[in-house]
């Protein structure tokens, strides 16, 4: 193998914390991070990414001035060993917008909008992570072969830690937990 086939380090050996911290965010992108070790997510399609927009933009003007909602961007898990997720929609509160890195405990809800190939991941490996981790809400967002999304939302037992399944929807989400909001993902 020559040098410049050569894998770089971070693909064999668990990253801490702080290496992760000293990394840019074009280094960031594009990854998470699971008992230390990196993993690359492949690009998201545009239905996907479209998706998740539309949740993040919803879920915001619904959660009024001490909540916000954002796509793409880091939650830490655990420091050790270092585990980041980078969920699809992060509804998180807005007083936490400077502190980095997101923690769970600044964290309402995270919605992962499942592709192919996040399946297992996204249905159940993160949502028991997200559980255990004590985050109050999980939505998985679910592409039909119809092209009508369905969305499965999850609740917290917190004496469990674990998720107790709540309403399905199909194209249209109607909630009032964890705060009134309608949505209508059917014209995607």
């Amino acid at each position: 193998m020559t040098a410049e086939m050569a894998a770089p380090a971070w693909m064999h050996e668990q990253i801490t914390a702080e290496q992760y911290d000293s990394w840019s965010e074009e280094q960031c992108a594009g990854i998470e991070v699971v008992d230390g070790m990196v993993v690359v997510s492949p690009g998201a399609s545009e239905r996907h990414n479209r998706l998740a927009r539309i949740l993040a933009n919803a879920l915001e003007a619904a959660a009024g001035p001490d909540w916000n909602a954002d796509t793409d961007f880091d939650v830490r898990l655990q420091d050790v060993p270092l585990t980041n997720r980078r969920p699809d929609v992060v509804v998180y509160r807005a007083e936490t917008i400077d502190i980095t890195p997101t923690r769970p405990e600044h964290v309402l809800l995270v919605v992962e909008v499942v592709s192919p190939g996040s399946e297992t991941t996204d249905r159940i490996v993160k949502a028991d992570q997200y559980a255990k981790s004590g985050i109050a809400f999980y939505w998985r967002v679910e592409q039909a072969a119809t092209g009508v999304p369905l969305v499965y939302t999850h609740v917290l037992d917190p004496a469990t830690r674990t998720y107790r399944d709540g309403d399905v929807f199909t194209g249209v989400i109607k909630v009032s937990a964890p705060f009134a909001v309608e949505v209508d993902l059917s014209t995607i």
